[in-house]
C-alpha cells in the first residue's frame, strides 16, 4: 500500500499488515471473515483493498458502521439469459489478477481461463474478454504497461498472447522461438516490463521458460524479437522482481531479481544498450545473493520492492526476508531517505529474517485492541508479563537476532553424546507416559493398565465408577482425546478409535487406513486446562512412528487422513514436546540425539533449535504454559537426561532462551514426564523421592514446594476428601528438603505391604482446572486440588480394579 504499510498473504491463508507507527513494525490481522476461506492474493486499487481466496471468491474491505474493517464479498456475477422468465446470475470463480499498470483497474484470469477486467469498483462494472482461440488464460504477464489497454497473458500451454480490445481480431498470439535447445515454453506468471531497457524507444518484457530460462520479448522499431539470455550456471528461475536501483537527473537503473528452485536470489544487472539486440547472455550481469543463514527463499513468489535498497521476499518456512543494503533497513529500521548508488564505491547487500505472525507458526504478536490501544497509532507496546500485569515497554525488539535459533537441522555442529543404539526405549515407556487420559473436564478420565485393560474412571448420578472397554489385543496407552472420542495403541502399535455411535460404543483400527502406520507414542496434552480448544477444518494428531518418524492424523469432520511428516536429516523423533500448544501449527518434539525439533505444520519444513552442547534433553514429553491466548509468551518445560528441568522460555523482547531450573534437592532428581501445568505458572513434577513437587512463579521468581505424597491413617480408605484431621503434609509447603518427613516414611512402611502411597513417576493429568490425578506405586490413584493460588492439597485416594491394595469400586462394562 505505501512504504509504511505492506499486506502479506501467509502460506497458511491468513492476510496481515506490517505497520510502521513511527516507532516500529507491528502487524495488524485481516484474516478473511469465513472459516476456512483461505487468501492467496491482496490487490490494492484505487485505495480499495480486494482480497482472493482459494477457492476463487474475490472479497472488498470496507468500513463498518462501528469503524471498523470489515470484509464483504464481491465475487463477481454475470447475468446469463436462460429463458423468457428472466436472467439468472452465474457466479465467476477467479485464480489469478494484476493491478493495471496504472493502478486505476484490476484483470483477472477466471478458472474457466477467460481474461476479466473489473473497471470501476463503486458501483462494480466488470468486463469479460474471453479467452485466447483455442487456448486459456492462464496468467497475466502484463497489464497495460507495454501499451494502454493491451493486456498480454500466458496460457497453460505456455504461448503469449495480446489482447487488445481496438484491433481486429482481439487476440493475437506471439510466435516461439523455434530451433532453441531449451523449452521455449513460457511459466505462467507475471512477467517484468521495461521501457527504454535496449534503447530510447524500446518495450521489454521479461518472462521465464518452463525450463528456468529468463527470455525477453522486445519491442523496437515497431518490430518484436525474443531475445534469451539463459539463467546462471546450474540454476533454474522460478520467479522474476524489477528492482529499481536509481531514478534521479542520470536516469532510471534497473535489476532483475530472481528466485530459484534451489531456494536462493540472483539478480541480472540490465547493462544500458544502444538498441541492438544482444543474442548472447552476459555471464557478468549475474549476480547472486545466496539466501538468508538457515532459511531458504520461496519458489515461484515474485519479491516486493519497499524502497530503494530494499526488498521483500517471502521464506519458503513462512517468514519474510529483507534483502537490503547495508545500514540501510532490517527488523528496527522503518522508511527511510533513498540512496544515491553512485556515491558508494561498492553496493553490499545483505539478509535480514523479519518474522511472521502464530498463524504461520512463528512468534511475531499481532497489534490488538486486548493488548492496549496505543500499540499502533503512537508506537507504545503494552505487554503483559508473568502476572498478568501490562507495563509498557520502551526498549526494541532484538530483530533478526532472535531468529538465530532456528537452524537448519544437522548444521548445529553437534551430536547425541552416546551412540544412538543406547538410546532404545524400555518395555514400559508407553504406558508410563501415556497411562492416563483426560476426557470431559472433571467427569471422566480413563486409565490403561499395565495387563493391558482400558478402564474409564466416570461421574454418573452422583455417584463415580469404573467402566470396562474391551477389546481383543491388549492396549499400550491412550495417545489422545478428540472431540469426545479416546484414541489408544494397541500391543501392535495399532492406533485404535474408540468413540460413540448413536447408542453404541464402537472400536475403529485407524492404522488399517491407507497409509496408516505403527506408532510408539502420540501428543502429551490434549489442551491447557481452563482454556477452550478451537476446532478447525485442519484439526489432526500426531503421533511417532516405531521408525522415529512424525505422523500426522486429520481428524478433523471425520475426514481421517494419514500423512507422513517424516523426521530430521540427523536424528529419529523420541517423542513429542508439545502440539500446538504453545505454538498454533508447531509440533515440538525430541530427537534420540537429546536435542530440540519444531515442525511447521503449515510450511512442511522442520527446524533445529539452537542448544548447548553439554544440555542433552530426556527422551520423555514435555508441558507447554502459556499464560494467554493474547500473548505468544510461554515456555516448554522437559527434563534433561540427569533428571534436572530444563525451561525453553520465549517473550517477544528477548527471543528464546535456556533456562536450567536443577532439581528442588541434591539428592532428588525429578522423573518421569514434567506436567501439567496451570496458569501459566505452576508445574508439576514428580521425585524420585516419590515425592510431588510444585515449581511455580511467585513476584517473578521461580520457586519450589513439596506437596509429599497423600497419606491416611488406613490405606484402604477411599475418596478422603481433606476431612478434619489430616496433618499439614496433605499440603504443599515451603521446606527445607533435606529434612523431609521422616515420620510419615514411618508411617508408610507400618500399612499393609501391598500398599505404597508414594507417587510413581508416571505422568500425572489435569482432570479439571483446580484438579489433578496422579497414579502411586500400589496402582491406585490419588487426587490433588487447588484451595487458591499456588496452594494445593491431598483430596483423595481412589481405588483402581487392578490394585492389590484393597478397596471397594463399582465396575460395569462399557457397551
Amino acid at each position: 500500500m505505501s512504504d509504511m504499510s505492506i499486506w502479506v498473504t501467509g502460506e497458511s491463508g491468513s492476510i496481515y499488515e506490517r505497520f510502521w507507527n513511527g516507532v516500529q513494525w507491528v502487524m495488524a490481522p485481516h484474516d478473511l471473515p469465513i472459516s476456512g476461506a483461505h487468501a492467496v492474493s491482496v490487490f490494492i486499487v484505487n485505495h480499495t483493498i480486494l482480497a482472493l481466496s482459494e477457492s476463487g471468491n474475490l472479497y472488498q474491505m470496507k468500513i463498518s458502521e462501528s469503524s471498523q474493517p470489515i470484509w464483504v464479498d464481491f465475487t463477481p456475477t454475470l447475468s446469463q439469459s436462460t429463458d423468457e422468465e428472466g436472467e439468472q446470475s452465474s457466479v465467476i470463480l477467479i485464480k489469478s489478477g494484476l493491478v493495471s499498470y496504472d493502478g486505476e483497474r484490476v484483470y483477472f484470469c477466471t478458472k474457466k481461463g477467460t481474461l476479466l477486467e473489473l473497471r470501476e469498483i463503486e458501483p462494480p462494472r466488470w468486463v469479460d474478454h474471453g479467452q485466447p482461440p483455442g487456448a486459456n488464460a492462464a496468467a497475466i504477464a502484463d497489464a497495460a504497461g507495454i501499451r494502454t489497454d493491451v493486456i498480454y497473458t500466458i496460457s497453460s500451454a505456455g504461448d503469449l498472447y495480446e489482447y487488445d480490445r481496438s484491433s481486429k481480431p482481439s487476440w493475437k498470439k506471439h510466435i516461439r522461438r523455434e530451433g532453441t535447445a531449451y523449452d521455449a515454453s513460457l511459466i505462467p506468471l507475471t512477467g517484468s516490463t521495461l521501457h527504454g531497457a535496449s534503447g530510447d524507444h524500446s518495450i521489454s518484457l521479461f518472462l521465464l521458460t518452463k525450463d528456468g530460462k529468463l527470455v525477453e520479448r522486445r519491442l523496437y522499431q515497431r518490430k518484436w524479437k525474443w531475445v534469451v539470455y539463459g539463467s546462471p550456471k546450474d540454476q533454474r528461475l522460478t520467479s522474476i522482481t524489477p528492482v529499481l536501483l536509481q531514478d534521479d537527473t542520470n536516469g532510471r537503473l534497473f535489476s532483475l531479481f530472481f528466485t530459484t528452485s534451489t531456494g536462493s536470489v540472483f539478480e541480472y544487472q540490465i547493462p544500458r544498450q544502444s538498441g541492438i539486440a544482444q543474442e548472447n547472455p552476459i555471464p557478468e550481469a549475474w549476480v547472486s545473493h545466496i539466501h538468508p543463514l538457515h532459511a531458504k527463499v520461496a519458489r515461484g513468489i515474485s519479491g516486493l520492492q519497499i524502497q530503494v535498497g530494499r526488498i521483500l521476499f517471502p521464506l519458503d518456512d513462512g517468514r519474510l526476508a529483507e534483502l537490503h543494503l547495508s545500514g540501510l533497513g532490517g527488523e528496527n529500521s522503518g522508511p527511510s531517505h533513498q540512496v544515491n548508488f553512485r556515491k558508494k564505491a561498492a553496493v553490499k547487500y545483505l539478509w535480514s529474517i523479519l518474522d511472521a505472525p502464530e498463524s504461520e507458526g512463528w512468534n511475531a504478536e499481532y497489534c490488538i485492541e486486548q493488548r492496549g490501544p496505543t500499540n499502533c497509532i503512537t508506537g507504545v507496546k503494552d505487554e503483559p508479563n508473568d502476572l498478568g500485569i501490562a507495563r509498557t515497554m520502551t526498549r526494541r525488539r532484538k530483530g533478526s537476532q532472535t531468529q538465530q535459533h532456528y537452524l537448519t537441522p544437522g548444521t548445529s555442529g553437534s551430536g547425541p553424546t552416546k551412540p544412538l543404539e543406547e538410546y532404545s526405549f524400555p518395555d514400559n515407556w508407553l504406558n508410563t507416559n501415556f497411562h492416563l487420559r483426560a476426557m470431559h473436564g472433571g467427569r471422566s478420565f480413563f486409565l490403561i493398565t499395565d495387563g493391558g485393560f482400558t478402564f474409564e474412571y466416570l461421574y454418573t448420578e452422583n455417584v463415580w465408577m469404573w467402566l470396562r472397554h474391551e477389546h481383543s489385543t491388549a492396549i499400550k496407552g491412550a495417545l489422545g482425546n478428540y472431540n469426545g472420542s479416546l484414541y489408544v495403541v494397541d500391543a501392535n502399535g495399532s492406533v485404535l478409535l474408540r468413540e460413540r455411535n448413536s447408542n453404541d460404543l464402537a472400536w475403529i483400527n485407524c492404522t488399517a487406513l491407507r497409509k496408516g502406520r505403527q506408532v510408539v507414542g502420540g501428543p502429551p496434552w490434549d489442551g491447557i486446562p481452563g482454556r477452550t480448544t478451537r476446532v478447525t477444518a485442519e484439526d489432526a494428531l500426531f503421533f511417532v512412528s516405531r521408525n522415529g518418524r512424525l505422523l500426522q492424523f486429520t481428524v478433523a469432520l471425520r475426514k481421517f487422513k494419514w500423512k507422513d511428516c517424516r523426521n530430521p536429516p540427523n536424528t529419529k523423533i523420541a517423542s513429542i514436546v508439545d502440539q500446538e500448544l504453545l505454538r498454533e501449527n508447531i509440533v515440538f518434539v525430541v530427537g534420540r540425539n537429546g536435542r530440540l525439533y519444531q515442525y511447521n505444520k503449515v510450511t512442511e519444513l522442520w527446524h533445529e533449535h539452537y542448544q548447548s552442547q553439554h544440555l542433552i534433553l530426556s527422551r520423555l514429553p514435555g508441558t507447554a504454559m502459556r499464560s494467554s491466548l493474547l500473548s505468544l509468551t510461554g515456555s516448554l518445560f522437559m527434563l534433561s537426561v540427569d533428571g534436572g528441568l530444563v525451561e525453553y522460555h520465549w517473550n517477544t523482547f528477548d527471543g528464546w532462551n535456556w533456562v536450567e531450573h536443577g532439581s528442588p534437592h541434591k539428592v532428588v532428581t525429578l522423573v518421569g514426564s514434567p506436567g501439567p501445568s496451570f496458569e501459566g505458572n505452576q508445574l508439576f513434577l514428580i521425585g524420585s523421592n516419590g515425592n510431588v513437587y510444585l515449581r511455580y512463579m511467585d513476584e517473578m521468581t521461580w520457586r519450589w514446594k513439596n506437596c509429599g505424597f497423600p497419606f491416611s491413617r488406613n490405606a484402604n480408605v477411599e475418596d478422603r476428601r481433606g476431612e478434619e484431621g489430616n496433618d499439614k503434609a496433605q499440603f504443599c509447603t515451603d521446606v527445607d528438603f533435606a529434612a523431609s518427613s521422616k515420620k510419615d516414611y514411618e508411617r508408610v512402611n507400618d500399612l499393609n505391604s501391598d500398599c505404597n502411597q508414594e507417587v510413581a513417576p508416571i505422568r500425572p493429568i489435569p482432570l479439571a482446572e483446580d484438579s489433578i490425578i496422579f497414579e502411586l506405586k500400589d496402582g491406585r490413584l490419588a487426587e490433588m486440588r487447588r484451595i487458591e493460588g499456588t496452594h494445593w492439597m491431598w483430596s483423595r485416594i481412589i481405588g483402581t480394579p487392578t490394585s492389590l491394595c484393597t478397596a471397594s469400586y463399582w465396575t460395569a462394562l462399557a457397551s
